[in-house]
């Protein structure tokens, strides 16, 4: 265990100074190896390009393209309009209008960060002129685009079932309820906010016609959830690897015949903007997998597992445990390599207590997801705030409410897991 521990201090260390994470995982894993000193530097290589060969990891960049497609077309335009006619005359139904149109379009990208990128340079400009603060504007953005990673197709989902051995469609599944409940306690907290500091709504008018008009244009955005999702994967006609690719081609076909707004210079900016944004996730996966060897080898999620066992055997305060280890170190780390790094050494202790892999998988979504708007190292937030033009900290200070209320909802998760329809076997 000496070794695991001299591993783990030089990535935090590393990480604590700047290093990109990526980085600062190989180098944690190569100090590891020279203190064990009985192994090959060779068997680093393998495990690092193992990590990247599961067949499902080529769904990745088909999605990341389908979200980079239609975000930005005319179709991310017309849901954002869907989304504003339906809740944008509620009380802060601005903020409803971002959760609604998030929700959308995480049954498309799979990632919070393309939702929070993409959708962001509309709506945080967008709520600003309406008359809503920039911090609103932002926490809202934040702590909305999550959903991304939550309702499925959902890309830290497609990591966990790599590192697990879980089904693809089972854990996309369990993952419905739950990113909607999350859904609604996201707009509840935009209600309550706005209704608190008395902020403008918007005037939309809602009419049959107009309803059905929108509905019509972003009903394309809606299918691929619905169809491609459910139908295709759950009902075992395709992979995810071959559902991805569907939607790939499915967003090119409607660009090109629907919307007729799809240029060869664009299609080409997508490409290589989704290219970027894959070589980014996957050299994380191969360095994350090469640590997690590390781990394994040195039978570091047993002793961990033994030793918290040994503590106390409530299994209340053992999934507390859990939750507490994911949220640290989602406050630290990106979901990509969380997720690899935490599943090898969270299943033996979820094993031990009767947490069924389903259900683990869910609650590292979950709760790792807040991660992304939780300082030091909360990505959605860095985002936001950027495309709002406002600070971290008056941002973070807006979030408070939206913490609160996830931390509830991350408890239901964990404790309740029969409301949201999660397996727990």
């Amino acid at each position: 265990m000496l070794e695991v521990g001299l591993a783990i201090f030089v990535f935090i260390a590393l990480l604590l100074i700047g290093v990109p994470v990526a980085f600062s995982v190989i180098a944690g894993t190569i100090v590891g190896l020279f203190a064990i000193g009985s192994l090959p530097m060779e068997a680093l290589a393998q495990q690092s390009f193992g990590g990247a060969t599961d067949y499902s990891m080529l769904a990745i960049p088909f999605f990341i393209l389908t979200a980079d497609l239609l975000f930005s077309g005319r179709l991310g335009a017309q849901v954002i309009g869907l989304a504003t006619r339906l809740v944008g005359r509620f009380r802060g139904g601005v903020g409803m209008t971002s959760v609604l149109t998030n929700a959308v379009f995480a049954g498309v990208s799979g990632s919070a960060v393309a939702d929070a990128t993409g959708l962001g340079k509309v709506m945080i400009p967008w709520t600003k002129r309406i008359g809503y603060p920039a911090q609103y504007a932002a926490a809202v953005n934040a702590s909305s685009s999550v959903l991304g990673v939550i309702i499925p197709p959902s890309i830290p989902m497609i990591l966990f079932s790599a590192a697990s051995g879980a089904s693809v469609a089972a854990i996309f599944n369990a993952g419905l309820i739950p990113g909607l409940v999350m859904a609604v306690v996201l707009m509840f907290a935009c209600w309550f906010i706005a209704w608190k500091h008395n902020y403008p709504r918007v005037r939309a008018k809602l009419t049959m016609k107009k309803l059905l008009m929108d509905l019509l244009i972003a009903t394309p955005a809606i299918l691929i959830p619905v169809v491609l999702i459910r139908v295709f994967l759950f009902t075992g006609t395709a992979t995810v690897t071959e559902v991805s690719v569907l939607a790939a081609v499915y967003a090119i076909l409607i660009r090109v015949t629907m919307y007729r707004d799809l240029t060869w210079k664009s299609f080409m900016r997508s490409m290589a903007e989704s290219a970027a944004s894959t070589a980014v996730v996957m050299i994380l996966i191969m360095f994350s997998a090469a640590l997690s060897w590390l781990l394994t080898i040195q039978e570091a999620p047993q002793k961990l597992a033994t030793w918290m066992l040994s503590t106390t055997e409530n299994y209340f305060v053992l999934v507390l445990f859990i939750i507490i280890i994911l949220v640290v170190t989602g406050m630290f780390l990106d979901m990509a390599p969380a997720i690899l790094l935490l599943t090898p050494v969270l299943m033996p202790l979820a094993k031990e207590i009767g947490m069924g892999t389903i259900h683990l998988g869910i609650l590292m979504v979950c709760t790792l997801a807040m991660g992304l708007y939780t300082p030091p190292v909360g990505t959605t937030l860095y985002i936001s705030a950027g495309i709002g033009r406002v600070g971290i900290n008056r941002v973070t200070k807006e979030l408070t409410l939206f913490y609160l209320l996830i931390a509830v909802f991350v408890l239901a998760v964990a404790y309740l897991p029969g409301i949201m329809l999660i397996p727990t076997q």
